[in-house]
């Protein structure tokens, strides 16, 4: 992983999200990282800022960053998805296996 971040004991970076109906909800970014596999791809690996319990759903996305605007896109691929998921449990493991803020 050419860039790998992981934000303990710093702020929690927020991002605002569309949902279906247009509104804005508030995820906070626990990791980006980059693939080592020369396609510059960048991913981000957010959770439900308002969310309580531990246990908390992540939502992956491929990302474009540009002039301080973050352009999401969707894992659509299977191939795809494992390499995310496999890294991001690498690195988790290696920042002692959670998503500490």
């Amino acid at each position: 992983m050419a860039d790998d971040t992981i934000r303990p004991e710093e702020e929690a970076e927020i991002i605002y999200i569309p949902d279906d109906d247009g509104n804005d909800e508030a995820f906070e970014v626990i990791m980006r990282f980059e693939l080592d596999d020369g396609t510059d791809r960048k991913y981000m690996m957010v959770v439900p800022a308002d969310a309580e319990d531990e246990e908390q759903e992540v939502y992956a996305f491929r990302f474009d960053e540009e002039d301080d605007e973050i352009k999401l896109y969707p894992i659509e691929s299977e191939e795809e998805w494992e390499i995310v998921e496999e890294t991001f449990n690498t690195l988790a493991a290696e920042f002692g296996g959670s998503e500490e803020r």
